[in-house]
């Protein structure tokens, strides 16, 4: 569809009023599965947090711009649902905003570890796992598809793909949302993916702007710092966004975190002219969306008050304001800002021309710079469809990885191991829809054969559960082994993947192991019965340097149904695994010691 130019955009800010043009900054949640009439304890939240009753209302009061889904605000319950939600949205949206400009509905649906849309619709392996796949194609099919149906569903934004480079094991917030720990690598797979999305007509973000890979704090809860030097952030951190810039990215979302080397104000990246204005823009060339990441997240709020913070984010060089926790408040301190001459009305009229370029661009806008006359030509029925549901399974086979098999314990098989115990940790699965991950490896071998039983022991399992898996695995010919995390006390290392890594981290942490946690006790009591033992690390694949004495060891980097599937099939030896690690596994008791390299995987 042709889209309108500049021109066209331009004179549609013109006829907007000031209230207009901030409304289109805003990107914020509501509770309830309808636009109009949620359930009585969503209006009741609405209230409390927005101060509105619904959707419409919250529209029409902040002539919003944009909303973002998420499972837990009860958007997305089934894919009939967020297809009449999206519908719902786009009427109230043409009925109250003088300027008639559809909103940008947008989800994070990185899929792995991070999914608000479950099933039906399907589920693909995350960044981690493609990494380990090896293929741009993999990558470059799963966002096309993940595209697809997400613009079935009216969404039109995916806050993906994750652009950090995972180079700290211990990160608690990127981890497996990262397609690996070798910029280059990463880079690949971000191009891979935005032409993906591209292909289905779906805007993409890439995050977390400069690089959220290397920290040990969590943004959602602390500030935290990393303190790369300049020439660290260039070699780590830059390429993949550098590669999101000339592959077209529509948005790129900043990270709530410090990073002296590129300002040394100890703002975090979101509220920084440095950073966003002189390093994104300038020195990167970027002249499309930037939005901050969520707004309610601490890592922002830690120096300045809501209100502040806005004002702050848009003098960065911010266009998108994404969930702030006191709508009432930014609004009215970015109004005020201009009113005071801290913001010119320029400077917001450059921000909403990027936005409506990006509307534009999935073909919310007209040429002729109206509302497209019907934003739901696409139907719901393309979510979960047989074709895509085999390519995502089909995708899923090649990134299990398997990294130890002693003595040829894998692959199982029913003749010699018919009857397998699966226990382990039991995360709530991403989308809410599937699992749990032990019944879901235990059916899968079922139907392959065995005779499997499930018991959850969770990610601590105590004492008590372990003697009852114990217990359990009398008999049995194999036990499997579900692992979330395993975690010691032992100090940790960043990854740094090739030679020239090491000469500039010179001085890594060593120290002693410390004593293991549940989910390591219960692999040495199991190991004890004499049982052959084969652990699956369900989430990041550094758990098979907490468990040296397993029988094999292989890694799924992620828990969602697909995931598990192929990783069963593996184990059964009906697929032959060809995931390679695409993040280094350190020893656990002296971090400075690579135990298994990037690349690494065994087969058979």
């Amino acid at each position: 569809m042709p889209q309108p130019d500049d021109h066209t955009l331009r004179a549609l800010i013109a006829k907007m009023s000031l209230e207009e043009k901030v409304g289109q900054l805003f990107v914020m949640h509501v509770y309830g599965h309808t636009a109009t009439a949620p359930d009585q304890r969503d209006v009741e939240t609405n209230r409390k947090e927005l101060g509105v009753d619904d959707a419409a209302a919250l529209i029409a009061r902040y002539h919003l711009g944009g909303i973002i889904y998420f499972g837990w605000a009860h958007n997305t319950r089934t894919p009939h649902q967020i297809a009449a939600l999206s519908r719902g949205i786009q009427q109230a949206a043409a009925r109250a905003l003088p300027s008639g400009i559809p909103v940008l509905i947008s989800v994070d649906q990185e899929h792995g570890a991070v999914a608000r849309v479950g099933a039906p619709a399907t589920l693909l392996p995350g960044a981690m796992a493609l990494g380990a796949s090896g293929s741009h194609e993999h990558a470059r099919e799963a966002a096309r598809i993940a595209g697809v149906e997400l613009r079935a569903l009216g969404i039109r934004q995916d806050h993906a793909p994750d652009a950090d480079v995972n180079v700290n094991p211990a990160n608690p917030v990127i981890g497996v949302r990262s397609f690996g720990s070798d910029p280059e690598a990463v880079a690949g797979f971000v191009t891979a993916q935005i032409e993906g999305y591209r292909s289905a007509g779906v805007a993409t973000a890439a995050k977390h702007f400069p690089g959220h890979g290397d920290t040990t704090d969590d943004s959602h809860t602390e500030l935290p710092r990393i303190d790369h030097t300049r020439e660290e952030w260039e070699r780590y951190d830059a390429p993949p966004f550098r590669a999101a810039v000339a592959a077209g990215v529509d948005s790129v979302m900043t990270a709530h975190i410090v990073v002296p080397a590129l300002d040394p104000s100890g703002d975090p990246a979101t509220l920084s002219h440095p950073i966003v204005t002189g390093v994104l823009r300038e020195e990167l060339g970027y002249d499309g969306v930037v939005a901050t990441d969520s707004l309610a997240m601490r890592g922002v709020r830690t120096k300045y008050g809501d209100g502040r913070v806005a004002v702050l984010a848009l003098k960065a060089g911010v266009d998108q304001l994404l969930n702030p926790p006191q709508p009432q408040v930014a609004w009215d301190a970015v109004l005020q800002a201009v009113a005071d001459g801290e913001l010119s009305e320029d400077r917001v009229d450059a921000s909403v021309l990027r936005v409506l370029r990006m509307k534009a661009g999935v073909g919310l806008i007209t040429e002729d710079g109206t509302a497209a006359p019907d934003l739901m030509a696409e139907t719901e029925p393309a979510v979960g469809g047989a074709a895509h549901l085999a390519a995502a399974d089909r995708i899923a086979e090649a990134t299990t990885t398997l990294l130890s098999n002693d003595d040829a314990t894998l692959p199982l098989s029913p003749r010699t191991h018919r009857d397998v115990l699966v226990v382990g940790a039991d995360p709530r699965s991403p989308s809410g829809t599937t699992g749990p991950p032990t019944s879901v490896l235990a059916d899968t071998l079922t139907g392959l054969g065995f005779t499997a039983t499930a018991l959850s022991t969770g990610a601590s399992p105590d004492a008590a559960l372990i003697e009852k898996a114990v217990a359990a695995a009398e008999g049995v010919d194999a036990v499997l082994v579900a692992t979330y995390n395993v975690a010691t006390h032992a100090a940790t290392a960043r990854d740094h993947t090739q030679a020239a890594n090491a000469a500039l981290f010179a001085a890594l942490p060593t120290g002693e192991a410390g004593a293991p946690d549940g989910q390591a006790a219960l692999v040495a009591a199991l190991k004890a019965t004499g049982v052959p033992v084969v652990a699956l690390a369900i989430r990041n694949p550094y758990d098979v340097a907490r468990l040296p004495h397993v029988d094999a060891a292989l890694a799924s980097y992620s828990w969602t149904d697909v995931e598990l599937r192929a990783a069963a099939r593996v184990i059964a030896g009906r697929v032959t695994p060809r995931g390679r690690l695409p993040v280094p596994v350190r020893r656990a008791d002296d971090p400075a010691q690579v135990l298994y390299p990037v690349g690494h995987g065994l087969t058979y």
